[in-house]
């Protein structure tokens, strides 16, 4: 137990301290119930709002989960979905799956995606200058996906197309007749992707996105944009993608130049 004499923290960190040490060491394992607080506040001899302060401390660490009515558990590590440098290569054409697909089906798990819009819109001043479209019209095509394993929503999708190459093609519908995607259509139009930039920094989450993602409490993202770039070097499709940290990893083995 700790001891509140010579630590000066508030007593409900110190629980949390020694709650957390006990999860790392694996007194309490991975998908494990912990004691209800009645039971905490009598071991640590304190009020169970102190427990329930400490709890919430192991939530935000992104510790423990909380389900209504069944207690505190301590969180599970699932099998990360990783997305490498390497993930829009030829040699996994004959497979037929999207870089997603495949990943997932490599654990055993069923990818799909929702279809949340599609519109021609107007770029930012950002986009526009990435995408070396106008300012001031609708020169781009947007198109916005959740993409789930299994049940989980793991990342939100935002890709940007100009419209000089999407108008008139499969890239407008919701399910694009291509067997190899957007990326089949793009090459189609004549723009084979031959180099990738990718931006990637890691926040805590908005409203807005902890609601699509079903975020646990302290889970952040990874916000990944990404630049495909054709056989001339030029940009012709920019994605943004916003994924769960605690469900997706990113592994990049590339040539240091």
């Amino acid at each position: 137990m700790v001891d509140g004499s010579a630590d000066k923290r508030p007593r409900s960190q110190q629980i949390a301290a020694e709650l957390r040490k006990a999860i790392e060491d694996g007194t309490y394992l991975p998908g494990t119930r912990l004691p209800s607080q009645r039971d905490l506040a009598r071991q640590y001899d304190v009020a169970r709002n102190t427990v329930d302060e400490a709890l919430k401390v192991l939530g935000i660490q992104g510790l423990v989960t909380s389900e209504w009515g069944r207690g505190v558990f301590v969180r599970e590590k699932k099998p990360l979905i990783r997305l490498g440098s390497d993930r829009y290569s030829p040699k996994y054409r004959q497979l037929e799956l999207s870089p997603f697909l495949l990943e997932c089906a490599k654990q055993g798990k069923r990818g799909r995606f929702e279809v949340l819009g599609i519109e021609r819109v107007q770029p930012d001043p950002e986009l526009a200058e990435k995408l070396k479209v106008p300012l001031g019209r609708k020169s781009l095509l947007r198109r916005e996906n959740v993409f789930y394993a299994d049940d989980d929503p793991v990342y939100r999708v935002t890709t940007w197309i100009p419209w000089s190459i999407a108008e008139g093609s499969g890239l407008v519908e919701a399910e694009v007749p291509h067997r190899f995607g957007i990326h089949g259509v793009l090459e189609e139009r004549g723009h084979v992707m031959t180099r990738i930039n990718d931006e990637i920094t890691a926040r805590m989450p908005t409203p807005e996105e902890i609601q699509y993602l079903r975020l646990p409490r302290g889970v952040p993202v990874l916000d990944v944009l990404h630049t495909s770039l054709d056989q001339d070097g030029e940009p012709f499709e920019l994605t943004r993608f916003v994924m769960r940290a605690d469900m997706n990893g990113l592994h990049y083995n590339a040539p240091v130049e």
